[in-house]
């Protein structure tokens, strides 16, 4: 579990593909030591597993389903990510629940000063406009952000200087993909809602037991 709030940029040492998968060598360029094999760490909002561990350094391996979600597969060495180590119970929760599976990835349209701020607008995939409302939060290559308008299969985002500074979005442009995780917990409510939305129409099937067995 993650927060979206970045800690700080890794650069692709290696990127040695496999047929489908690849397995990266990133080097953190902050402190990010003690590195312990088997934790997770995100790259660019993508939950990965160290596998080995050196000084600010470590390997992880991206399955070919990671991939095909993902920006990743176009990550080459010399490539700058953003890196976040999983949350630890105690942790305070800055940005919002970050899971690091990324949903599908989205394309940056356009990049508008906004005062200090830079607006962008970024398009993906329409199924997945359900997911995003106003003001809510969405992760863009591993960053939590503020939803300030969206509508079908686009979002805009007001990014502040410190953000750009600290992250790799001072890279974004037009046609930059990024990987795009929404909300957790709306996923979950408009699940719960599935059988409210399939009973219309129909003699309701939610019942007391119903609820109960669902835990309400």
């Amino acid at each position: 579990m993650f927060t979206g709030l970045v800690m700080g940029l890794g650069r692709i040492m290696a990127a040695d593909a496999r047929g489908d998968e690849t397995r990266f060598r990133i080097k953190a360029l902050f402190d990010l030591n003690p590195l312990v094999v088997g934790e997770s760490i995100a790259a660019n909002g993508a939950c990965l597993t160290v596998e080995t561990a050196g000084d600010n350094e470590y390997t992880a391996y991206a399955s070919a389903e990671t991939l095909s979600k993902s920006n990743l597969g176009k990550l080459r060495p010399g490539n700058v990510v953003n890196l976040e180590r999983a949350l630890a119970f105690g942790d305070r929760l800055g940005g919002h629940l970050v899971a690091g599976h990324v949903d599908c990835v989205a394309t940056v349209e356009s990049v508008t000063p906004f005062g200090q701020s830079m607006r962008y607008k970024i398009t993906y995939p329409d199924e997945f406009s359900v997911y995003v409302v106003p003001k809510g939060s969405v992760a863009l290559d591993g960053v939590s952000l503020t939803v300030n308008e969206c509508g079908a299969g686009f979002l805009t985002v007001n990014v502040i200087p410190s953000t750009q500074g600290a992250t790799t979005i001072a890279s974004w442009k037009p046609g930059v993909v990024l990987n795009m995780e929404t909300d957790m917990l709306g996923k979950y409510v408009l699940r719960m809602l599935g059988p409210w939305q399939e009973a219309k129409g129909q003699d309701s099937k939610i019942t007391e037991v119903f609820l109960r067995e669902n835990g309400f």
